[in-house]
């Protein structure tokens, strides 16, 4: 068989990725922050991008006849009239004093050290002062800085008493039993009270220690002797097994109920994240007004000065690396700018098609919203579904009903023998309504809750029912009933 090399034409059609629309699709899902902070880092790099004002806008460059003129080949600069216009002490005063002595090295008054903080101090840091405050011997400190370490947020020893004694091997001598255990008990004696314990039944039993609960109180023998019983809350159990009448458990009940199930969490380092909304939607009348969010973010153009030197160099005919250079970054400039108005175009397209069909939701509030998906927002603007994901993606949209991300209104429905599907989010609405509403003594169950929503026409089933309670973190009716 042989092989024969020939020339054809094919017509095809592809998507080809480029620059732009890499660019594009970028810019589009980022966050306010993010996009801050890439544009803040395109005007170091791209010199011929710059930042317009109101200001910069407004002015205007000088006239012909008001530009100085430069010196013609006959005139010279008088350097010295020059340099005695200037004040010398003024312009070198951070260099030298009245008395001619050099101050290059100057002491100046540095803020104090408590203001250079950049965080509180957290668990560690306030257990690790309590130890260095105390007088401790050496070895001991040591250990229990080991002891500290092994801690985790919320207070509680995530290593053994034997892993801690095994930390000390490979040194001249091992630590023993005893000093882990002496150490161990001088970090629980620390603030707060319960730390450095293995578990939850001990932390509370040190807590009870530390307020001065007696031992042979009720809140202490059910916590010690009927512990696995009071977690399932079978406090009958608990009554039968310590002997005593139900009514007696339930201020020992509460007493427990007080103490602290995290000792570590009041010096927790989380701090609130503050969300600031891409979109407002405010209501004028009887319409909505969507407006976008575009504060602090810079106001990007092309340099003037740069468009000039490039049309200079054009005029002249002269081909060199830096005319190129300044045409690959107008270039890169053009497409960032771009880029970014239709980010804004296409939020704003999302954002417009949201409000017309949550319409009801904006009037009347969450039991009104209705169904949506990606597809319906998507065919309504004439877009892709994986275009508007990005655009919904970590963006929010404050309304006068609140602050809501823009995931928020696109839930699945659920079928109803009568009217339109009802919203998933309006479901779980309805399920946390009537646990509210319930007898604290006769709680709920999903199945009544169920039969409950189907006589409502609402249908649903007793799995997707606990699927709603577990996401709005609502406990079973066993853990909700009220024995007292």
């Amino acid at each position: 068989m042989a092989l024969e090399q020939k020339l054809s034409l094919r017509l095809a059609q592809k998507l080809v990725m480029t620059p732009s629309l890499q660019q594009a699709i970028k810019l589009l899902q980022m966050t306010r922050m993010e996009l801050d902070t890439l544009l803040t880092q395109e005007l170091v790099e791209n010199p011929v991008l710059e930042e317009s004002s109101e200001v910069a806008e407004e002015e205007t460059p000088p006239r012909e006849e008001e530009r100085p003129e430069p010196p013609t080949n006959g005139e010279e600069l008088n350097h010295t009239e020059s340099m005695e216009n200037i004040d010398l002490d003024a312009y070198f005063g951070d260099y030298w004093e009245g008395s001619g002595h050099s101050s290059m090295m100057e002491e100046r008054e540095e803020p104090p050290i408590e203001n250079s903080l950049t965080r509180e101090p957290d668990l560690y840091d306030h257990l690790l002062w309590q130890l260095h405050m105390a007088e401790v011997a050496p070895r001991q400190r040591e250990i229990a800085e080991l002891i500290i370490g092994n801690l985790n947020p919320d207070g509680f020893l995530v290593a053994t008493p034997e892993e801690i004694r095994t930390m000390g091997e490979g040194e001249e001598r091992g630590y023993s039993m005893q000093e882990v255990e002496q150490a161990l008990e001088l970090v629980r004696s620390f603030d707060p009270p319960g730390i450095a314990c293995i578990d939850l039944q001990e932390s509370l039993l040190r807590q009870m220690d530390h307020r001065g609960v007696p031992p042979d109180a009720l809140a202490r023998r059910m916590v010690s002797e009927a512990w696995d019983l009071f977690l399932r809350r079978q406090f009958p159990a608990v009554a039968k097994k310590l002997g005593v009448e139900l009514a007696e458990l339930e201020r020992e009940v509460e007493l427990v109920r007080a103490l602290e199930t995290h000792p570590g969490r009041k010096f927790s380092t989380d701090r609130p994240h503050y969300i600031e909304p891409d979109v407002f939607v405010r209501r004028v009348g009887e319409e909505y007004v969507i407006q976008l969010n575009d504060d602090g973010l810079p106001r990007l153009r092309v340099s003037r000065a740069y468009r000039r030197m490039l049309q200079s160099m054009r005029s002249e005919g002269r081909q060199s690396e830096a005319q190129q250079f300044i045409k690959d970054k107008i270039r890169s400039a053009v497409w960032l700018i771009k880029s970014l108005d239709q980010r804004q175009r296409t939020i704003y397209k999302v954002a417009a098609s949201i409000v017309r069909q949550q319409r009801e939701f904006l009037d009347q509030g969450i039991e009104h919203l209705r169904p949506m998906v990606l597809r319906d927002v998507a065919e309504d603007i004439g877009m892709h579904e994986s275009t508007v994901s990005r655009v919904v993606s970590n963006k929010y949209m404050h309304t006068h009903r609140g602050l809501f991300p823009m995931k928020f209104f696109f839930h699945s429905g659920i079928d109803r023998e009568y009217g339109d599907n009802i919203s998933s989010l309006t479901v779980k609405r309805k399920i946390e309504q009537l646990i509210q509403a319930e007898d604290p003594k006769r709680p709920l169950s999903d199945s009544e809750l169920m039969r409950i929503l189907n006589r409502e026409g609402i249908q649903i089933a007793r799995r997707t029912v606990a699927k709603y309670r577990d996401e709005l973190s609502i406990p079973s009716s066993t853990d909700r009933k009220q024995i007292f």
